[in-house]
Protein backbone atom coordinates (compact mmCIF):
# COMPACT_ATOMS: atom_id res chain seq x y z
CA UNK A 1 0.00 0.00 0.00
CA UNK A 2 1.36 3.71 -0.50
CA UNK A 3 1.67 5.69 2.41
CA UNK A 4 0.08 9.02 2.90
CA UNK A 5 3.38 11.05 1.58
CA UNK A 6 4.29 9.23 -1.28
CA UNK A 7 0.28 9.46 -2.11
CA UNK A 8 0.24 13.10 -1.61
CA UNK A 9 2.98 14.15 -3.51
CA UNK A 10 5.02 14.93 -0.36
CA UNK A 11 7.87 12.53 0.22
CA UNK A 12 11.11 12.06 -1.38
CA UNK A 13 9.68 9.37 -3.17
CA UNK A 14 6.53 11.01 -4.55
CA UNK A 15 9.47 14.07 -5.84
CA UNK A 16 11.68 11.44 -7.82
CA UNK A 17 9.21 8.78 -9.25
CA UNK A 18 8.09 8.43 -12.47
CA UNK A 19 4.32 9.83 -12.98
CA UNK A 20 3.13 6.78 -13.97
CA UNK A 21 4.44 4.60 -11.02
CA UNK A 22 2.41 6.77 -8.77
CA UNK A 23 -0.83 6.21 -10.55
CA UNK A 24 -0.19 2.49 -10.45
CA UNK A 25 -3.10 0.64 -9.04
CA UNK A 26 -1.17 -2.62 -7.26
CA UNK A 27 -2.38 -6.00 -7.72
CA UNK A 28 -4.59 -7.07 -5.13
CA UNK A 29 -3.58 -10.61 -4.09
CA UNK A 30 -5.98 -12.86 -2.13
CA UNK A 31 -3.98 -12.15 1.29
CA UNK A 32 -4.31 -8.62 0.81
CA UNK A 33 -7.71 -9.44 2.32
CA UNK A 34 -7.77 -12.38 4.23
CA UNK A 35 -5.48 -14.59 5.28
CA UNK A 36 -6.94 -16.73 7.83
CA UNK A 37 -9.92 -19.44 8.00
CA UNK A 38 -10.87 -21.65 5.27
CA UNK A 39 -8.98 -20.14 2.17
CA UNK A 40 -10.69 -20.98 -0.74
CA UNK A 41 -10.06 -17.61 -2.33
CA UNK A 42 -6.40 -17.49 -4.39
CA UNK A 43 -7.06 -20.82 -6.43
CA UNK A 44 -4.71 -22.65 -4.91
CA UNK A 45 -4.44 -26.35 -4.22
CA UNK A 46 -5.96 -27.66 -1.34
CA UNK A 47 -4.43 -31.19 -1.64
CA UNK A 48 -0.76 -30.15 -1.14
CA UNK A 49 2.37 -30.08 -2.99
CA UNK A 50 2.80 -32.70 -5.42
CA UNK A 51 6.36 -32.79 -4.56
CA UNK A 52 8.56 -31.35 -1.34
CA UNK A 53 11.98 -30.49 -0.75
CA UNK A 54 14.47 -33.61 0.12
CA UNK A 55 15.38 -33.82 3.90
CA UNK A 56 18.60 -32.18 4.58
CA UNK A 57 18.42 -31.75 8.55
CA UNK A 58 18.95 -34.93 9.21
CA UNK A 59 21.24 -36.45 8.90
CA UNK A 60 22.89 -32.69 7.90
CA UNK A 61 23.37 -32.87 4.02
CA UNK A 62 24.09 -29.76 1.87
CA UNK A 63 23.17 -31.47 -1.32
CA UNK A 64 22.18 -28.11 -3.04
CA UNK A 65 25.97 -26.70 -2.33
CA UNK A 66 23.77 -23.74 -1.20
CA UNK A 67 27.31 -21.27 -0.93
CA UNK A 68 27.26 -21.29 -4.33
CA UNK A 69 24.64 -19.61 -6.83
CA UNK A 70 22.46 -21.83 -8.71
CA UNK A 71 22.61 -22.72 -12.31
CA UNK A 72 21.06 -19.20 -14.11
CA UNK A 73 19.64 -20.65 -16.50
CA UNK A 74 17.74 -24.09 -15.07
CA UNK A 75 18.45 -26.46 -17.63
CA UNK A 76 18.32 -30.15 -15.70
CA UNK A 77 14.61 -28.42 -14.83
CA UNK A 78 13.68 -27.09 -18.09
CA UNK A 79 14.71 -30.61 -20.01
CA UNK A 80 12.36 -32.63 -17.66
CA UNK A 81 9.46 -30.14 -18.14
CA UNK A 82 10.00 -29.90 -21.68
CA UNK A 83 10.04 -33.88 -21.83
CA UNK A 84 6.92 -34.09 -19.76
CA UNK A 85 4.61 -31.26 -21.81
CA UNK A 86 6.57 -32.82 -25.44
CA UNK A 87 5.20 -31.61 -28.42
CA UNK A 88 9.37 -31.73 -29.68
CA UNK A 89 10.20 -28.97 -26.75
CA UNK A 90 13.68 -28.48 -26.01
CA UNK A 91 15.12 -26.65 -22.72
CA UNK A 92 15.67 -23.20 -25.75
CA UNK A 93 12.22 -23.14 -26.06
CA UNK A 94 11.67 -23.06 -22.17
CA UNK A 95 12.06 -20.12 -19.81
CA UNK A 96 12.39 -20.64 -16.43
CA UNK A 97 11.46 -17.50 -13.57
CA UNK A 98 9.47 -16.78 -10.87
CA UNK A 99 5.96 -17.90 -11.28
CA UNK A 100 4.47 -16.57 -14.47
CA UNK A 101 4.30 -12.80 -13.12
CA UNK A 102 8.08 -12.54 -14.01
CA UNK A 103 7.67 -13.63 -18.08
CA UNK A 104 4.95 -11.56 -18.45
CA UNK A 105 6.95 -8.18 -17.21
CA UNK A 106 10.06 -9.51 -18.87
CA UNK A 107 7.80 -9.70 -22.04
CA UNK A 108 6.74 -6.27 -22.17
CA UNK A 109 10.20 -4.98 -20.87
CA UNK A 110 11.32 -6.87 -24.55
CA UNK A 111 9.05 -6.29 -26.85
CA UNK A 112 6.83 -2.93 -25.92
CA UNK A 113 8.81 0.76 -26.21
CA UNK A 114 7.58 2.85 -23.28
CA UNK A 115 4.85 5.56 -24.10
CA UNK A 116 5.08 3.82 -27.61
CA UNK A 117 3.97 0.37 -27.85
CA UNK A 118 0.84 -1.01 -25.95
CA UNK A 119 -0.50 -4.30 -25.28
CA UNK A 120 -3.92 -6.39 -25.70
CA UNK A 121 -5.92 -7.89 -22.99
CA UNK A 122 -9.78 -9.86 -23.28
CA UNK A 123 -11.28 -8.98 -19.97
CA UNK A 124 -12.79 -9.91 -17.62
CA UNK A 125 -9.02 -11.07 -16.68
CA UNK A 126 -5.62 -12.01 -15.09
CA UNK A 127 -4.77 -8.24 -13.33
CA UNK A 128 -1.28 -8.50 -13.76
CA UNK A 129 -1.11 -8.16 -17.17
CA UNK A 130 -2.08 -4.26 -16.77
CA UNK A 131 0.32 -3.61 -13.70
CA UNK A 132 3.35 -5.01 -15.08
CA UNK A 133 2.11 -2.47 -18.73
CA UNK A 134 1.53 0.32 -16.52
CA UNK A 135 4.41 -0.45 -14.77
CA UNK A 136 6.75 -0.25 -17.84
CA UNK A 137 5.08 2.98 -19.22
CA UNK A 138 3.11 0.83 -21.73
CA UNK A 139 -0.63 1.70 -22.86
CA UNK A 140 -3.12 -1.27 -22.47
CA UNK A 141 -5.78 -1.63 -25.14
CA UNK A 142 -8.57 -4.03 -24.03
CA UNK A 143 -11.26 -5.90 -26.32
CA UNK A 144 -13.43 -8.41 -24.16
CA UNK A 145 -14.45 -10.95 -24.22
CA UNK A 146 -18.24 -12.07 -24.89
CA UNK A 147 -20.98 -12.32 -21.72
CA UNK A 148 -20.31 -16.09 -22.26
CA UNK A 149 -16.94 -15.34 -21.75
CA UNK A 150 -15.64 -16.51 -25.65
CA UNK A 151 -13.04 -14.68 -27.45
CA UNK A 152 -14.31 -11.84 -29.80
CA UNK A 153 -11.58 -13.33 -32.72
CA UNK A 154 -12.38 -10.39 -35.33
CA UNK A 155 -13.28 -7.84 -32.63
CA UNK A 156 -9.88 -8.83 -30.83
CA UNK A 157 -7.75 -8.43 -34.22
CA UNK A 158 -9.53 -5.34 -35.10
CA UNK A 159 -8.53 -3.70 -31.51
CA UNK A 160 -4.93 -4.45 -32.50
CA UNK A 161 -2.92 -1.78 -33.83
CA UNK A 162 0.31 -1.26 -35.67
CA UNK A 163 1.60 -0.24 -31.51
CA UNK A 164 0.08 -3.51 -30.18
CA UNK A 165 3.50 -5.95 -29.69
CA UNK A 166 1.77 -8.42 -27.27
CA UNK A 167 -2.07 -9.75 -27.06
CA UNK A 168 -2.35 -11.79 -23.70
CA UNK A 169 -5.18 -14.63 -23.76
CA UNK A 170 -5.65 -16.25 -20.38
CA UNK A 171 -6.84 -19.72 -21.07
CA UNK A 172 -8.07 -21.07 -18.84
CA UNK A 173 -9.57 -17.33 -17.56
CA UNK A 174 -9.43 -15.86 -14.48
CA UNK A 175 -11.69 -15.54 -13.30
CA UNK A 176 -13.62 -16.94 -16.29
CA UNK A 177 -12.57 -20.25 -15.62
CA UNK A 178 -13.27 -21.11 -19.37
CA UNK A 179 -10.42 -22.38 -21.52
CA UNK A 180 -10.50 -20.65 -25.19
CA UNK A 181 -10.38 -23.41 -27.50
CA UNK A 182 -7.57 -23.98 -29.67
CA UNK A 183 -9.18 -23.31 -33.16
CA UNK A 184 -9.62 -19.63 -31.90
CA UNK A 185 -5.98 -18.83 -30.48
CA UNK A 186 -4.83 -20.43 -33.79
CA UNK A 187 -6.92 -18.11 -36.17
CA UNK A 188 -5.48 -15.23 -33.80
CA UNK A 189 -1.49 -16.37 -34.22
CA UNK A 190 -2.48 -17.21 -37.89
CA UNK A 191 -4.14 -14.12 -38.48
CA UNK A 192 -1.85 -11.52 -40.88
CA UNK A 193 -3.96 -8.69 -39.29
CA UNK A 194 -1.88 -8.94 -36.27
CA UNK A 195 2.08 -9.06 -36.37
CA UNK A 196 2.62 -9.25 -32.34
CA UNK A 197 2.88 -12.12 -30.36
CA UNK A 198 -0.24 -14.00 -29.19
CA UNK A 199 0.41 -14.28 -25.32
CA UNK A 200 -1.60 -17.59 -23.92
CA UNK A 201 -1.65 -17.76 -19.98
CA UNK A 202 -2.28 -21.73 -19.17
CA UNK A 203 -1.80 -21.01 -15.16
CA UNK A 204 -4.75 -23.79 -15.28
CA UNK A 205 -4.05 -25.78 -18.16
CA UNK A 206 -3.37 -29.52 -15.98
CA UNK A 207 -7.16 -28.58 -15.02
CA UNK A 208 -9.29 -28.60 -18.30
CA UNK A 209 -9.45 -31.33 -21.50
CA UNK A 210 -9.07 -28.62 -24.01
CA UNK A 211 -5.46 -28.94 -24.82
CA UNK A 212 -2.16 -27.06 -24.34
CA UNK A 213 -1.13 -24.24 -27.01
CA UNK A 214 1.81 -26.16 -26.13
CA UNK A 215 0.48 -27.96 -29.06
CA UNK A 216 1.05 -24.77 -31.28
CA UNK A 217 4.10 -23.38 -30.86
CA UNK A 218 6.17 -25.52 -33.05
CA UNK A 219 3.97 -24.09 -35.97
CA UNK A 220 3.34 -20.63 -34.88
CA UNK A 221 6.56 -19.26 -33.58
CA UNK A 222 4.56 -15.64 -32.14
CA UNK A 223 2.84 -17.71 -29.78
CA UNK A 224 4.50 -18.05 -26.37
CA UNK A 225 2.68 -19.83 -23.61
CA UNK A 226 2.98 -19.10 -19.88
CA UNK A 227 2.34 -22.37 -17.73
CA UNK A 228 3.12 -22.93 -13.37
CA UNK A 229 3.74 -24.87 -10.70
CA UNK A 230 1.20 -23.05 -8.40
CA UNK A 231 -1.78 -24.19 -9.49
CA UNK A 232 -1.99 -27.63 -10.35
CA UNK A 233 1.57 -28.49 -8.91
CA UNK A 234 0.23 -27.62 -5.69
CA UNK A 235 3.45 -25.54 -5.71
CA UNK A 236 2.08 -21.36 -4.70
CA UNK A 237 4.78 -21.06 -2.18
CA UNK A 238 8.08 -22.12 -4.45
CA UNK A 239 7.25 -19.29 -7.02
CA UNK A 240 8.33 -21.51 -10.32
CA UNK A 241 6.39 -20.49 -13.55
CA UNK A 242 7.40 -21.22 -16.94
CA UNK A 243 7.38 -19.45 -20.41
CA UNK A 244 7.31 -21.62 -23.51
CA UNK A 245 8.00 -20.78 -27.30
CA UNK A 246 10.38 -20.17 -30.09
CA UNK A 247 14.19 -20.39 -29.00
CA UNK A 248 14.72 -17.30 -30.29
CA UNK A 249 12.42 -15.31 -27.84
CA UNK A 250 13.66 -17.27 -24.82
CA UNK A 251 16.81 -16.29 -25.77
CA UNK A 252 15.82 -12.75 -25.20
CA UNK A 253 14.15 -13.49 -22.20
CA UNK A 254 17.31 -14.93 -20.62
CA UNK A 255 19.17 -12.31 -21.86
CA UNK A 256 17.34 -9.84 -19.59
CA UNK A 257 16.36 -11.59 -16.54
CA UNK A 258 18.37 -11.10 -13.46
CA UNK A 259 21.36 -13.55 -13.63
CA UNK A 260 20.01 -16.32 -10.80
CA UNK A 261 16.18 -15.52 -11.08
CA UNK A 262 15.11 -18.84 -9.53
CA UNK A 263 16.86 -20.37 -6.33
CA UNK A 264 18.57 -23.92 -5.30
CA UNK A 265 15.83 -24.79 -3.25
CA UNK A 266 12.78 -23.80 -5.57
CA UNK A 267 14.78 -25.85 -8.73
CA UNK A 268 14.93 -28.92 -5.90
CA UNK A 269 11.24 -29.21 -5.43
CA UNK A 270 10.38 -28.48 -8.74
CA UNK A 271 12.59 -31.28 -10.54
CA UNK A 272 11.09 -33.48 -7.56
CA UNK A 273 7.54 -32.46 -8.67
CA UNK A 274 8.10 -32.60 -12.59
CA UNK A 275 9.37 -36.34 -11.49
CA UNK A 276 5.90 -37.02 -9.61
CA UNK A 277 3.64 -36.72 -12.42
CA UNK A 278 1.41 -39.59 -10.72
CA UNK A 279 0.89 -37.84 -7.76
CA UNK A 280 0.26 -34.40 -10.36
CA UNK A 281 -2.41 -37.06 -11.87
CA UNK A 282 -4.40 -38.33 -8.54
CA UNK A 283 -4.77 -34.67 -7.06
CA UNK A 284 -6.30 -33.10 -10.31
CA UNK A 285 -8.57 -36.32 -10.72
CA UNK A 286 -9.94 -35.59 -6.97
CA UNK A 287 -9.77 -31.78 -7.25
CA UNK A 288 -11.92 -32.50 -10.59
CA UNK A 289 -14.56 -34.83 -8.81
CA UNK A 290 -14.93 -32.52 -5.83
CA UNK A 291 -15.62 -29.46 -8.58
CA UNK A 292 -18.27 -31.66 -10.15
CA UNK A 293 -19.55 -32.19 -6.62
CA UNK A 294 -20.07 -28.40 -6.04
CA UNK A 295 -21.29 -27.40 -9.17
CA UNK A 296 -24.21 -29.79 -8.77
CA UNK A 297 -24.81 -28.82 -5.00
CA UNK A 298 -24.55 -24.92 -5.97
CA UNK A 299 -27.07 -25.53 -9.04
CA UNK A 300 -29.54 -26.97 -6.49
CA UNK A 301 -29.50 -23.88 -4.58
CA UNK A 302 -32.47 -21.29 -5.25
CA UNK A 303 -30.92 -18.06 -5.03
CA UNK A 304 -27.83 -19.32 -7.11
CA UNK A 305 -28.51 -17.30 -10.67
CA UNK A 306 -26.03 -19.39 -13.11
CA UNK A 307 -22.63 -21.74 -12.14
CA UNK A 308 -20.58 -20.77 -15.07
CA UNK A 309 -18.83 -23.87 -17.02
CA UNK A 310 -15.23 -24.80 -15.73
CA UNK A 311 -12.23 -26.05 -17.26
CA UNK A 312 -10.13 -24.77 -13.68
CA UNK A 313 -9.59 -25.54 -9.92
CA UNK A 314 -12.35 -22.66 -9.32
CA UNK A 315 -15.81 -22.01 -10.14
CA UNK A 316 -17.68 -19.06 -11.05
CA UNK A 317 -21.20 -17.91 -10.26
CA UNK A 318 -23.99 -15.79 -10.16
CA UNK A 319 -26.35 -15.48 -6.89
CA UNK A 320 -29.54 -13.26 -6.93
CA UNK A 321 -28.52 -10.27 -4.90
CA UNK A 322 -25.78 -9.09 -2.23
CA UNK A 323 -22.89 -11.07 -3.67
CA UNK A 324 -20.44 -8.41 -1.66
CA UNK A 325 -22.07 -8.58 1.77
CA UNK A 326 -21.92 -12.44 1.34
CA UNK A 327 -18.80 -12.65 0.56
CA UNK A 328 -17.49 -10.62 3.68
CA UNK A 329 -19.75 -11.84 6.24
CA UNK A 330 -18.29 -15.59 4.98
CA UNK A 331 -14.92 -14.08 5.47
CA UNK A 332 -15.74 -13.09 8.91
CA UNK A 333 -17.33 -16.10 9.52
CA UNK A 334 -14.43 -18.29 8.71
CA UNK A 335 -14.67 -19.45 4.93
CA UNK A 336 -13.20 -17.14 2.28
CA UNK A 337 -14.36 -16.94 -1.55
CA UNK A 338 -13.37 -13.74 -3.77
CA UNK A 339 -15.99 -11.04 -4.85
CA UNK A 340 -15.01 -10.82 -8.40
CA UNK A 341 -18.69 -8.76 -9.26
CA UNK A 342 -16.67 -5.68 -10.05
CA UNK A 343 -15.39 -7.62 -13.01
CA UNK A 344 -16.73 -6.82 -16.42
CA UNK A 345 -19.82 -9.44 -17.03
CA UNK A 346 -19.55 -11.15 -13.42
CA UNK A 347 -22.42 -8.88 -11.73
CA UNK A 348 -23.20 -10.42 -8.75
CA UNK A 349 -20.37 -13.20 -9.00
CA UNK A 350 -18.13 -15.03 -6.28
CA UNK A 351 -15.51 -16.99 -7.33
CA UNK A 352 -14.53 -20.06 -5.10
CA UNK A 353 -11.66 -22.37 -5.07
CA UNK A 354 -11.93 -26.08 -5.10
CA UNK A 355 -10.81 -27.39 -1.65
CA UNK A 356 -11.15 -30.78 0.05
CA UNK A 357 -13.89 -32.50 0.54
CA UNK A 358 -14.50 -30.74 4.18
CA UNK A 359 -13.33 -27.76 3.11
CA UNK A 360 -16.36 -27.56 0.42
CA UNK A 361 -18.59 -28.60 2.42
CA UNK A 362 -18.22 -25.85 5.06
CA UNK A 363 -18.38 -23.37 2.29
CA UNK A 364 -21.44 -24.88 0.91
CA UNK A 365 -23.17 -24.91 4.65
CA UNK A 366 -22.37 -21.11 5.33
CA UNK A 367 -23.33 -19.91 2.29
CA UNK A 368 -26.40 -21.28 2.51
CA UNK A 369 -26.68 -20.23 6.05
CA UNK A 370 -25.12 -16.34 5.27
CA UNK A 371 -27.68 -15.62 2.08
CA UNK A 372 -30.50 -16.60 4.50
CA UNK A 373 -29.02 -14.48 6.80
CA UNK A 374 -28.89 -11.37 4.54
CA UNK A 375 -31.51 -11.63 2.68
Amino acid sequence: MMNGEAKNGSGLAAKLARPNILELQPYRCARDDYSEGVLLDANENALGPTSVPSNSLDPYDNHLVLERYPDPYQITLKEKYAAYRGHGLSHANIFCGVGSDEAIDLLIRIFCKPGVDNILITPPTYGMYTVCAKTNDVEVKACPLSESFDLRVSETLESANAQTKLLFICSPGNPTSKAISLSEIEKVAASSRYEGIVVVDEAYVDFSDKGSAVSLTQKYPNIVVLQTLSKAFGLAGIRCGFAIGASDVIQLMNNVKAPYNVNSMTSEVAINAVNSIDTLTKNVSTILEQRDSVVKKLNSLSFVVKVFSSDSNFLLFRIKEKAKEVYTTMAARGVVVRYRGNELHCFECLRVTIGTAEENQKFLELLIKTYEDLT
